[in-house]
């Protein structure tokens, strides 16, 4: 398992970061396209779909976010769209959270379909844009959700039960989850945010970093936007884990050997990206 989990990311890697550093936006932002695509069609099987309709609703991501590219809007914010998004996202898994996987199967299929439809197109556009403003902005976003997928799994699981103990997160939903996990991580995001900012500081970057966008617009309140985005990355994570549990599967997919599926890899993204781009988008 860890030898296909290396020679996934060895892969991935290698294609997706000479298309950051040496290509156009436009050409990580099509590459980002289909590993996005793949996501709907994931979700559509999580929700039921046949073969054909999972595929029908992946080609549709892929022409309507490869139409968004090319028509230029990619280079546009718009506060007003990410402010929408943000909102679903906190309102929906609040409920959803609260009510438990049982609730996932009473949201009628057509809806479920159509909201995972537009957040998951929604977050490549997220991506699209900051990709657009610059690596060093993109990146920093990046990292905010992989520090914080790290260091709560360093303090969770491997510290957590020996200097703390354990206390569950969402057990019903997601039981290697803690509080000692999540507080980890925003302080592991913490660590990461007071680095870049000196990274910022001292190097020649194509764009400010998203944590000096923070200091900058927001000052002390930027501790604030850093709970707020760790936090969403725990409920991207809790989400996509309880509509897999509805599902009765382990994994999103077997898309990624010794991964799973995209969404597997993604989910803590998916709110973070809008949300972050809101943020950024109102700042500048």
């Amino acid at each position: 398992m860890l030898i296909k989990r290396i020679i996934t990311a060895v892969a991935l890697l290698a294609i997706l970061l000479p298309a950051l550093f040496l290509g156009s936006p436009n050409l990580f932002n099509g590459l980002a396209l289909i590993l996005i695509a793949a996501g709907v069609w994931e979700w559509s099987r999580l929700n039921g779909c046949r073969q054909i309709q999972a595929i029908f609703f992946a080609l549709d991501s892929l022409a309507i976010c490869a139409g968004l590219m090319y028509g230029g809007l990619t280079r546009y914010p718009m506060p007003q769209l990410w402010l929408l998004v943000a909102a679903v996202w906190v309102l929906a898994s609040s409920w959803l959270l609260k009510n438990g996987v049982e609730s996932w199967s009473r949201i009628p299929k057509l809806v479920r379909l159509l909201v995972g439809f537009v957040l998951i197109c929604t977050a490549w556009l997220a991506l699209a844009q900051l990709r657009e403003m610059g690596i060093n902005v993109m990146l920093s976003t990046l990292l905010l959700v992989w520090a914080a997928d790290i260091f709560a799994y360093i303090a969770g699981r491997i510290l957590g039960g020996k200097l703390f103990g354990t206390r569950k997160l969402a057990i019903t939903i997601s039981p290697g989850k803690t509080w000692e996990g999540v507080l980890g991580g925003f302080i592991g995001v913490c660590a990461v945010a007071m680095l870049w900012l000196s990274i910022d500081q001292r190097f020649a970057v194509d764009s400010p970093s998203l944590y000096t966008i923070f200091v900058v617009k927001f000052g002390l309140l930027s501790f604030i936007a850093l709970v707020f985005c760790t936090a969403m990355a725990v409920v991207g994570d809790l989400i996509e884990s309880l509509v897999k549990r509805s599902a009765g599967v382990k994994d999103s997919s077997g898309l990624l050997p010794g991964h799973g599926g995209v969404l597997d890899r993604v989910d803590a993204l998916l709110p973070v990206l809008p949300l972050a781009m809101f943020f950024v988008s109102i700042a500048t």
